[in-house]
Formats: structure tokens, sequence, C-alpha cells
């Protein structure tokens, strides 16, 4: 877990911990002093009762802060203390309530053994109790013994269910917090398919622009003037295309696509055939012009083809062309990344070799 996740996960148990320091802090305080009220016969007894009473209250107060390790040890040396004294000297069968408030704070929050310890501390309670026989002959075992241990097996597992409740919530802010990572990784991914779509298609195109001028500009300087003024054209949509892409502004219009891939097949000196079934729906009409513009870069990159063929439908496109070489599938990521993008919107991309023709098919169902 990253430090932002764990900075998240301690705000929220500390909002919850703090509600329950505004909610339960004044019942148990009135507790408290209930239970000093109560088993108080002589005023001497409160330097037994109170240290008690106050170990629980400060445990309660520092779980709140979620920091109860600080002070667990040393309240529960008060609570153990004052626990035998109440048995024995006072007759208190009440007194129990200190120890078992603070290790129902601090033990469910162990490392370890934290069950075992549970055990330890209702133990102690029942057997300390147990000492009353010492006292009276047994008459009174039942009130100092099997009702504090009792009650403190009920207090301890209500704290591991209480505990239980509080990792599930860090275990619901960890799950959130990585989703959020993964939304902000996909967006990541799609802006630099985007990115390759844009400026990789551009950079091809350019360069076969530019050799396609360099071998013209002295047999026909017209036509490579005309070939630079494309170029410039060409890098200014582009830019343009960048910002909108920065800004989430970008859409691709299909039907551009279509033209674009038209004239950028013939000027390589490629034939090409569009044929216009239907028109996609609006919903898959960007991505389809996303698979479109990959494509091409990818004909004009890795094929040897002299023919292309291209057909849209309602359902998606395909784009044939016979440059497939060798019997295995180039590897081809720009294709990759997109055919998750239209996995995600209900489509199937798939690539292949046909008879010594290379198929790209984007289909919506």
């Amino acid at each position: 877990m990253n430090t932002h996740a764990l900075r998240l996960t301690d705000a929220t148990q500390g909002r919850l911990r703090r509600l329950n320091l505004a909610t339960a802090l004044p019942p148990i305080i009135v507790a408290a002093v209930v239970v000093v009220a109560v088993d108080l016969h002589v005023w001497w007894h409160a330097l037994i009762l109170v240290p008690g009473a106050v170990a629980a209250v400060v445990a309660f107060e520092r779980w709140t802060a979620n920091d109860v390790g600080r002070v667990a040890v040393p309240c529960l040396i008060v609570g153990a203390v004052v626990w035998p004294l109440g048995v024995l000297v006072i007759d208190s069968p009440n007194a129990w309530w200190g120890v078992a408030s603070v290790g129902s704070l601090s033990i469910p929050r162990l490392p370890r053994y934290r069950y075992a310890a549970g055990v330890a501390l209702v133990g102690y309670v029942g057997a300390v109790g147990a000492l009353r026989l010492l006292v009276d002959g047994g008459d009174d075992v039942q009130r100092f013994a099997l009702i504090p241990a009792a009650v403190t097996a009920l207090i301890m597992v209500l704290s591991y269910v209480g505990e239980r409740f509080y990792d599930i919530v860090q275990e619901l802010e960890v799950s959130k917090q990585r989703e959020a990572e993964m939304a902000v990784i996909r967006e990541r991914v799609r802006f630099a398919g985007d990115l390759h779509d844009i400026q990789g298609h551009t950079l091809h195109v350019v360069k076969l622009k530019a050799a396609l001028a360099q071998k013209l500009v002295r047999a026909d300087p017209e036509r490579a003037e005309e070939e630079l003024r494309e170029i410039n054209t060409l890098l200014t949509d582009t830019i343009q295309q960048t910002k909108e892409l920065a800004y989430a502004q970008r859409r691709l219009n299909l039907t551009a696509e279509l033209e674009n891939a038209k004239n950028l097949f013939e000027a390589a000196g490629i034939t090409v055939r569009i044929t216009r079934e239907s028109e996609p729906e609006a919903r898959s009409s960007e991505l389809l012009g996303q698979v479109l513009r990959e494509t091409t870069t990818n004909i004009l990159r890795h094929a040897q083809a002299t023919q292309v063929r291209i057909t849209l439908g309602a359902a998606g496109i395909t784009i044939v062309n016979d440059g497939a070489r060798g019997e295995t599938l180039p590897e081809l990521r720009g294709l990759s990344a997109l055919r998750q993008r239209v996995h995600d919107d209900g489509g199937e991309l798939t690539v292949s070799l046909r008879e010594g023709e290379f198929v790209t098919a984007a289909e919506f169902r």
C-alpha cells in the first residue's frame, strides 16, 4: 500500500474514531462513575476503584485517537491490580470493569496472538474472581467469577467484531484508492495511444511526402512545392489535434479519415477502393476512424501493398491489403491497444491473414 493510500485509510479511521469519542465517551464516563459509586462503601475504597475507572477512560480516549498502544500496558497493569484488590479487600464485584475495558480496546489490535491474549484476559478475570472462595467459602463465586468472566468474554467478542469492521473500512479505502490509480493509468494509456495515433501517423506521412518532394524538386518543381504545402498543412493540423487532445476536445471525423487514407495510399502508388455500404452509428464512428488511421499507418510502414480495399458498413469497417508476407502476423502494438478500447465499447477488433491478404476488421454488435 502506498503512502497516499495509508493517509486516506488513516483519515477515514480517524473520522470514525472521533465519532466514537463524541458519542461513546460520555456513556463510558457515566459507567465509570456508576461502577465506583455502586461499590464505594467507605471513602478509602475510592483509592482502589477510581484508578481502574480512570485507566478505562484514558484507554478509550487514546483508542479514539488511534494511539491506544502507547497507554495499553500501564492501563492494563492498573486494571489488573484493581481487580484482585476489589475481590479480596473491598468486596467489589465490579472492579473487573477497568481491566476488561482496557483489554477489549488494546488486545484486538495486537499484531499477533490477539485471540490467545483475549482468552487469557477472560481466564484472568474468572480466576481472580474465584479467589472469593478464600473470603466467603464460595457464596459469591457466581457474582465475582462467573458473571465477570462471561461479560468480559462477550465484550472481547464485540471488540474483535468492531476491530474487524475497521479493517474492512481500511480494505475498502485501499480498494477505492487502487481503483482510482488504475483509472489514472488507463487514462494515461488512452492518452498515449491517441498521441501515437496523431503524431506517429503524421510523422510517417511527412516522411513519405518529404521523400516524394525531394524526388520531384528538379523534375516537377510545382508538384514538389505542392507536396511541401501539404506537409505544412499536415503539421499545422497535427499541432491543432495535439492541443485538442491535451484539452480533451479531440474528435475524429470518419469521412475525413477515409479521404485522408485514400490520398495517402494514392500518393504511395497503392490502388485503393472504398465501399460505403452504410453509415456506422455515431457512438462507434470515432473509434472506427482511429482503427482506419492506425491501419493506414501500418500499411504504409510495414506492408508492400499494391491494393487496398476499405469496406464501411453499419456494423464496422474492414481494411484488406495484399501486402502480407510470410505465415505469421507482425507485432502491431498500436492495434493491440485499440483492440482493448474497441472491446470496452462493445465491439471486436481482429487482425488476420487470409489467402495472402492482411485483414483488419472492427465490428460493433
